[in-house]
């Protein structure tokens, strides 16, 4: 199946953002009975986007769910824990005013065992039409399959024809809210036949809108064409920046670069995956390699064919270690303080190291004011090369520690060229940005 591929996403930078963690919500304790209108608290955090370069706001889940966002009970409600209708309402409005589109996350694969539906199945038994909805699974005492054997989140069967009609109909219903596209998690776990079919449905009336499926491993470019989708999230090349600077061998990333750059080729002009170096479930990008290497992932970054996402705080250089335990992604998930200056006045104090804020805090290096000009010169570099988005990337040059690639428009309109140098011969990183013109970019020593 193949859809547009929207002409905005060309040029769309993301910033990604976790609402329950940013906005200081509750996320396994309780909250106070009524609605919170947390999700507004991101209203003031919008210049900081826009002066960050990005010009896309991608949110976590935001729906009426029983804990962390991701085992929801309504998806046509915003989570009581951040507001209500209104809310998304003054949120994506702000944001257009600004520029910004606005992703939102589709948590298709499973729901809450709280869900009513599943509820409904606990009463009324596995065969009945409630339990029709879900996978089953005999040896369950409720006879319902779970999502990689997390008790509190059951799977849909997604060959039940009303799995797709409930699906595209809350995808269609936000997107008349204003949305501009989804993010599909647990993509992988999804029938591609499913998804072929519900954004076929979605994009007939939204043709503009962008679906961008969560997929760990694979053939990225074949698994976007059997499901209809435009951008996969790209893992396998998150795992080889990281990996690549912290091993000062770059053997793996040129590896990764080349079926990047093959699988963009593969489905020219109608693939565009989504490029990162940090999200919700992984260990901050600082954490893993340092400040001084995570500039360097974020440089890289920068120069990739595809559509780059930087999570909130990696501009501040915010550390955080993923854990697998019950609280294990507390701290990859921290609350924002209201203003975004309170980070910055931080760095440039040169003073305490915390900035409170709502459940838990944020804990940025002494240097985050210099952290976020970095990041504020890459995406620069990168909103002035707009046709990096789709670049045909070569790998010119690679020994066991120096690598060398170049870009250049993907439709040979013009004779643009950008090299990235990286040296990785020496205990820090070197890395640098040329053009015909000379040095675009280069890491601070």
């Amino acid at each position: 199946m193949t859809c547009e591929i929207p002409g905005w996403a060309s040029s769309v930078i993301w910033y990604s953002v976790y609402p329950l963690g940013a906005c200081g919500a509750p996320v396994r304790q309780p909250d106070s009975p009524g609605v919170h209108h947390r999700l507004l608290r991101l209203l003031p955090w919008l210049d900081h986007v826009v002066g960050l370069g990005a010009n896309g706001l991608a949110l976590g889940p935001i729906w009426a769910s029983s804990t962390h966002g991701y085992d929801i009970v309504d998806h046509d409600a915003i989570d009581p824990r951040l507001g209500d209708d209104d809310d998304f309402d003054q949120l994506v409005s702000q944001c257009h005013d600004r520029g910004l589109r606005v992703l939102l996350d589709g948590v298709f694969n499973h729901v809450s065992s709280e869900h009513p539906l599943v509820q409904q199945v606990l009463r009324e038994g596995p065969s009945s039409p409630a339990g029709l909805m879900f996978r089953h699974d005999d040896g369950r005492p409720d006879g319902l399959a779970r999502f990689e054997g997390h008790d509190g989140l059951v799977e849909y069967d997604h060959h039940n024809p009303g799995v797709a009609s409930s699906v595209a109909s809350t995808m269609a219903r936000w997107l008349r809210r204003g949305a501009d596209g989804w993010r599909l998690d647990a993509a992988y776990r999804v029938p591609q036949t499913f998804w072929a079919d519900v954004v076929g449905r979605v994009k007939t009336e939204f043709p503009q809108s962008l679906t961008v499926a969560e997929v760990l491993h694979g053939d990225y470019a074949a698994i976007a064409e059997a499901g209809g989708v435009d951008s996969i999230t790209q893992y396998e090349l998150w795992k080889a920046i990281w990996s690549s600077l912290r091993d000062r061998n770059p053997h793996e990333l040129m590896w990764a670069l080349q079926r990047h750059a093959a699988g963009m080729a593969e489905r020219s002009g109608a693939f565009l995956p989504w490029t990162f170096v940090g999200n919700h479930d992984v260990t901050r990008i600082a954490t893993l390699i340092g400040d001084h290497d995570a500039l360097a992932a974020t440089a890289v970054l920068s120069t990739l064919p595809g559509m780059p996402a930087i999570y909130y705080g990696d501009e501040f250089g915010f550390k955080g270690l993923k854990e697998s335990r019950i609280g294990g992604d507390d701290a990859i998930r921290p609350a924002l303080p209201d203003d975004p200056h309170a980070l910055k006045e931080v760095g440039d104090a040169r003073g305490q190291d915390t900035v409170e804020s709502g459940a838990s805090a944020c804990r940025p290096p002494v240097d985050a004011a210099e952290m976020l000009r970095q990041h504020q010169l890459l995406l620069g570099l990168r909103r002035r090369h707009p046709w990096l988005q789709w670049a045909k990337l070569d790998v010119v040059d690679q020994t066991h520690q120096h690598l060398t690639y170049t870009l250049t428009p993907g439709d040979a309109t013009s004779d643009a060229s950008v090299t990235v140098r990286l040296d990785a011969d020496s205990d820090r990183i070197r890395l640098r940005i040329s053009d015909a013109g000379g040095v675009l970019y280069e890491l601070p020593s």
